[in-house]
């Protein structure tokens, strides 16, 4: 007889001992699948109707650490764009010609940029670079919703490069806020809005920082190799390019602090853009909008500042002594000009204007254009071959 073992089990019956729990555990599993998987994509990936702020547990199951996360598409410079751009315009000049058969028609010279700045009595008040209107025949103004409107030349200065328009103001909805120049800092933000290289490319925006204050560059206004003047500017690194000219430079707050001018046109220069400072600008634009010109009182003489001389030329060529520490010095003098008519010569270096200092020709200028008028008559202290002199002269007018 064989012999039988109670213990042993045949393969098939070991099978079911463990077959049966494997079966109930899938069972199970695939109802908690299907129940708390889609509550919790329900609750927490949802796509339909959503408020931009999320609830976000940034430290697992600790509620005191849970925070909003508020996502914002806008920034606080498109905002300052979208609500400055509308004050800012299209400039075209327009110039009568003639065709071959002698007949006159108004041709498109030039384009620029201007700025609207003031509204009042149904009339919109525009201010530009002179050199944009510059010969004009016609002036046409290009709002940022593509309206066209003629305007009007009230009055432009060459040595500014300021120019004031009007023109009806139905069409306009927005007057640009007015800033100040005198406390903007190198490296603050700076944002350029315009039409570079014409209209097309209309109410462009180019972002930079402040690169230099109290810039002075110089301006020859009759190509003779020697300059006429020199412009005050704001240095930037926002691009200005041909057309932007007469447009706005703004601050961070929307706010006007510079007029767009001039950008220094060599391949081997980037990123170096001007701007009239706002402060200088509003005393000309007020006058031209008073008298359609501006008339300045002046001496007569070419002069740049001290601090454009190597030192040692200031001991060498110009003789000083260690305790004078800045001025202007005289390159020319006209002939019959009120400083010819006091004595005042080549090289000759001008340190006060009424007992007030003169650091640099920024000094001396807004003593001269903000203090005085034509007629007045004005101390001048000065230094020639080292001996400090001083003379009186009376201010002419500027032709």
């Amino acid at each position: 007889m064989g012999y039988y073992d109670q213990n042993y089990r045949t393969p098939s019956r070991r099978r079911g001992r463990w077959l049966l729990p494997l079966i109930m555990g899938v069972i199970i599993g695939g109802l908690i699948v299907v129940i708390v998987v889609p509550e919790f994509m329900n609750d927490n990936h949802s796509t339909g109707d959503r408020d931009v702020t999320e609830e976000t547990d940034l430290a697992g199951s600790d509620p005191g650490m849970n925070r909003s996360l508020q996502v914002d598409v806008s920034t606080q410079l498109t905002e300052i764009v979208e609500e400055v751009t509308p004050a800012v315009v299209g400039i075209s000049n327009i110039q009568q010609s003639r065709d071959y058969w002698q007949q006159q028609e108004g041709v498109e010279a030039g384009t620029g940029s201007g700025v609207i700045y003031k509204q009042d009595n149904g009339t919109a008040y525009v201010v530009t670079n002179h050199h944009v209107i510059e010969g004009a025949d016609t002036v046409e103004v290009v709002l940022a919703d593509d309206t066209h409107l003629e305007a009007e030349i009230i009055g432009s200065d060459l040595f500014s490069d300021l120019a004031v328009l009007k023109m009806d103001s139905s069409n306009v909805k927005k007057v640009i806020d007015i800033g100040s120049s005198a406390n903007i800092k190198v490296g603050e933000p700076a944002i350029a809005i315009g039409n570079p290289l014409g209209l097309y490319l209309s109410s462009t925006v180019t972002q930079g920082v402040i690169s230099g204050t109290e810039r002075t560059i110089p301006q020859d206004f009759n190509q003779d190799g020697r300059a006429d003047w020199q412009a005050e500017v704001i240095q930037t690194d926002a691009a200005i390019n041909p057309g932007n000219s007469g447009g706005a430079l703004i601050n961070i707050n929307g706010q006007l602090i510079g007029i767009n001018s001039m950008k220094i046109n060599q391949e081997a220069v980037e990123g170096i853009g001007f701007a009239i400072p706002v402060d200088s600008a509003i005393p000309i634009i007020e006058e031209l909008e008073a008298n359609g010109e501006v008339v300045r009182p002046y001496l007569g003489v070419e002069i740049y500042s001290l601090d454009e001389v190597p030192q040692t030329e200031w001991k060498n060529t110009l003789n000083l002594p260690p305790e004078v520490e800045g001025g202007v010095y005289v390159w020319s003098t006209e002939a019959l000009s009120p400083a010819d008519k006091a004595g005042i010569e080549r090289l000759d270096v001008i340190t006060e204007l009424d007992g007030e200092p003169i650091m640099n020709m920024i000094d001396l200028r807004k003593i001269l254009y903000q203090e005085k008028e034509i007629g007045d008559d004005v101390a001048v202290t000065y230094y020639r071959n080292g001996e400090k002199a001083q003379t009186t002269i009376t201010l002419g007018t500027q032709q």
